[in-house]
């Protein structure tokens, strides 16, 4: 199978570089990639939030929201993860054809199997949540787009560092959402045509990939062992991905079990303007960083160190930087997304501003160093206590202070994580900010 690497090993590999062989090195057209798809990621919701917050209200809107965050939880069972450890395998065995193939068709397998167990789960949340009751189109159109985004096989392309391709995927099919959501969304109570459109948008997206997938693998039904191995491989980080949802976007299903759904508005609203910011500027940085760093770790530790330092300083830096600039602009900004109607969203926003520093640094610490030296267990422990934290805080907060309280008790759990993944680093000699090559044989003993 070809690969597609860049000619020159690392941009810090010489003095200088001309311009021209910088742009042609393989992490800066991914990273420029990626921020294409993070830009239309952040041109939709400027387009659709406004206009679905205008035409839904504060209640279809939090209904909506609801909904999409339930989802969410399903997305995150049927991703189970694999973002980060198949991302992880084909980065290490990009040359082995046998080993990708089964690879590919065990986690294929995996995940119709996590969207079977997902299906009476579903069911049952019909009969017990009151929302679902009133309004059972919003519970299955939710599962849908959820489980049609959970069957993506970007992670595939990822692991080859080929995100030019995914990112024209996932551009074109989310201008076709996008465009017609402004054509068959009309009314408040058309809330699940949103779900619908994204979801339609989601499978052709898989559809394409599949098939471009198997232009390079043969085709191989999953087996019985492919798929254990894959779910094995993917628990650590499904238990990541899992517990990070409790205190990310599942908050607004957290919420919606304690507040009417105007409230859940009004977080999700700012919660949807903070977000962009954060996928915005470094949301790129760390998908371009993640599958180099999985594979230098494996032959140049140094070297993995250093690139974990500048991402690290990106992400961080960055992050403060726009954390800053959402606290200050939040009235303007909730005006011109959400409208005069959600000014209780203010107040939201601003606390959800003081995330954006620590997002970046739990990523660059978390996902860009931890995962990729093996750390998956210590990663995915503290991330489980932290959204035990952030239900622990939400259910004593929601019921008195609403989206505030839900606000608070997000930031409080990242800022668990943050102290607790340094810990760990710093307890095991692993910081990358004070890295040394002495550590090497450290490294190798622990991961």
């Amino acid at each position: 199978m070809a690969v597609r690497t860049s000619s020159a090993e690392s941009m810090g590999s010489q003095r200088s570089i001309p311009l021209s062989d910088f742009f042609r090195h393989t992490l800066v057209q991914n990273a420029l990639a990626l921020y294409s798809v993070q830009i239309v990621g952040y041109v939709v919701p400027i387009v659709t939030i406004p206009y679905l917050a205008r035409v839904l209200g504060a209640t279809g809107w939090g209904l909506l929201s609801f909904a999409q965050a339930f989802g969410s939880c399903w997305t995150v069972l049927g991703e189970y993860g694999f973002s980060l450890s198949a991302t992880r395998e084909v980065a290490y065995h990009r040359d082995n054809r046998q080993k990708l193939t089964e690879i590919f068709a065990g986690v294929l397998g995996a995940k119709m199997l996590l969207a079977a167990a997902s299906l009476p789960l579903a069911f049952l949340a019909g009969l017990w949540i009151p929302a679902f009751r009133d309004h059972p189109v919003l519970l299955w159109t939710g599962m849908f787009c959820a489980l049609a985004q959970g069957f993506n096989v970007m992670w595939f392309f990822q692991g080859f560092e080929r995100m030019r391709l995914v990112a024209v995927l996932d551009i074109s099919t989310r201008a076709l959402a996008t465009l017609g959501i402004f054509v068959f969304v009309r009314k408040p109570d058309q809330a699940w045509r949103v779900l619908v459109l994204q979801g339609v948008g989601y499978l052709l997206s898989f559809a394409i990939g599949l098939g471009l997938a198997y232009r390079e693998l043969p085709v191989r039904l999953p087996s019985w062992n492919s798929c254990r191995e894959a779910l094995r491989t993917g628990w650590s980080t499904f238990l990541f991905r899992g517990s990070a949802t409790l205190y990310s976007v599942g908050n607004a299903f957290i919420l919606g079990l304690f507040v009417p759904p105007q409230f859940v508005g009004y977080y999700a609203g700012a919660q949807k303007i903070s977000g962009g910011f954060w996928g915005l500027l470094l949301g790129p940085i760390c998908q371009a960083l993640y599958p180099r760093l999985s594979h230098l770790v494996h032959r140049d530790r140094d070297r993995a160190a250093r690139l974990a330092r500048m991402g690290l300083a990106l992400m961080a830096g960055g992050g403060a930087l726009m954390g800053v600039v959402v606290f200050f602009a939040s009235p303007l900004l909730v005006q011109i997304f959400l409208g005069k109607d959600f000014a209780e969203a203010v107040p939201v926003l601003r606390i959800l501003s003081l995330l954006l520093p620590i997002l970046g640094l739990n990523f660059a610490l978390g996902i860009q160093w931890m995962v990729p030296l093996g750390l998956d267990r210590a990663f995915s422990i503290i991330t489980v206590l932290a959204g035990l934290t952030n239900i622990a805080l939400a259910t004593a907060l929601a019921s008195n202070y609403k989206e505030l309280g839900m606000a608070w008790a997000v930031v409080c759990a990242e800022i668990f994580v943050a102290v607790s993944l340094y810990t760990v680093l710093r307890s095991r000699k692993l910081d990358p900010l004070s890295w040394r090559k002495s550590y090497a044989e450290v490294v190798q003993a622990q991961s």
